[in-house]
């Protein structure tokens, strides 16, 4: 049995802890009095108020340096990348079914939607092989070059409303990505090849795959608000011979100072694809 000294100092040990968190006597919690507590509290609210009072300081004054129309950093993307539609890099059907390629029909039908005619009526008449240059000050609304979906010929959608694909011989859209002030050197045109052994002839539209100076520069999204990309279009000439195999074909931006080689980014200048048509 634990002796009467053992029971007093067990419970002189509990009163100790007890009191270590709220001593009734002085009335301290954790060791500090209420107007201690309430001195630490004040003081971290105003330390805290402080530091975001400076932070937002800080965001306002970089907000000031900020252009709404250009990005302030631009470097990092001093090339443009090479997209095609319809939006796959493996293009594969039957050209006797068309519910095996309605959906690329539909993606394109889709996509040209901002390229008819009754959308580009708003947009400028521009002098062909010169750079739309707008001095105006940047916080007006540019004016944008028209273009027009009837220049893709058979590829428009117009006049064959199955883009080829129904014939076996399909037509896919190119266009580069949006660059702000970007002003290619040369004349910038679209020439596609078939890394296979192939003579998979193509058709370019516009004439030979050229991309018109008069579409840039690119001002933004904001200033440039109805700009829309320069297409080309290139329909592959298929025969049978091509039928049934999966044929890589690789389209470049040729004849400007705009790279198309560049070994750790495949889509900057270029883009590869597949293409299998079943029969």
């Amino acid at each position: 049995m634990a002796s009467s000294e053992d029971k007093a100092a067990n419970k002189e040990s509990t009163s100790s802890w007890k009191d270590s968190f709220y001593n009734p006597r002085t009335g301290e919690l954790l060791g500090r009095t209420a107007s201690s507590w309430a001195l630490i509290l004040l003081f971290y609210l105003v330390f805290y108020c402080f530091l975001a009072g400076m932070f937002a300081l800080t965001m306002w004054v970089m907000l000031l340096t900020l252009d709404d129309n250009v990005p302030r950093y631009r470097d990092r993307v001093p090339h443009p990348g090479l997209v095609i539609r319809p939006n796959s890099l493996d293009i594969t059907f039957n050209k006797s079914d068309p519910q095996k390629y309605s959906h690329y029909v539909e993606h394109l039908n889709t996509f040209l939607q901002r390229y008819n005619d009754t959308e580009q009526e708003k947009n400028e008449d521009c002098r062909q092989g010169a750079y739309f240059l707008q001095e105006d000050p940047e916080e007006t609304t540019k004016k944008v070059c028209r273009f027009k979906r009837g220049s893709l010929s058979f590829c428009s959608g117009l006049s064959d409303t199955n883009f080829g694909y129904s014939e076996g011989k399909p037509c896919v859209l190119l266009k580069m990505n949006r660059i702000i002030g970007l002003k290619p050197l040369g004349d910038p045109y679209i020439n596609c090849t078939v890394k296979k052994e192939s003579t998979v002839q193509m058709q370019y539209f516009p004439r030979e795959g050229r991309i018109d100076k008069m579409y840039f520069p690119y001002y933004g999204k904001k200033a440039h608000e109805n700009y829309v990309q320069p297409l080309v279009a290139v329909k592959l000439l298929l025969t049978k011979e091509d039928y049934n195999k999966e044929l890589p074909v690789e389209c470049r931006v040729e004849g400007s100072d705009l790279r198309n080689n560049d070994e750790r980014d495949k889509f900057l200048g270029r883009v590869t694809f597949r293409v299998k048509v079943l029969e």
